[in-house]
């Protein structure tokens, strides 16, 4: 399983969408084989050219693909954040949804 990831946030990016051109974080969002992940990112990047006459954002430089296990043991970036029950801070990977986090109300009210 390989995701397309945001190198500066390390937000695992989602399909992009077709009237807008935009692609935003999806956390669920995996490609079975790193061809299928890189025609994906091919998509994006011609979309974005064919929108706009810049490189500068351009998909094929702000995303990179890895292999999951490998993206969730070393790329992934933890952040702190204070559990609403009991105050504590503790560390989570930025990808968590907020139904898996307990630092979000969501979290508790199920």
């Amino acid at each position: 399983m390989y995701y397309i990831y945001e190198k500066s946030s390390t937000y695992i990016m989602g399909k992009m969408d077709r009237r807008t051109g935009e692609v935003r974080p999806d956390y669920s969002k995996s490609y079975k084989t790193m061809a299928a992940a890189q025609a994906a990112l091919t998509r994006m990047s011609k979309r974005y050219r064919a929108d706009l006459l810049e490189s500068v954002n351009d998909p094929v430089f702000r995303y990179g693909i890895a292999e999951a296990n490998y993206f969730h043991k070393t790329i992934e970036r933890k952040v702190a954040k204070r559990n609403l029950s009991s105050g504590i801070v503790y560390e989570e990977t930025i990808n968590t949804p907020a139904h898996m986090s307990p630092a979000s109300e969501t979290y508790w009210s199920m």
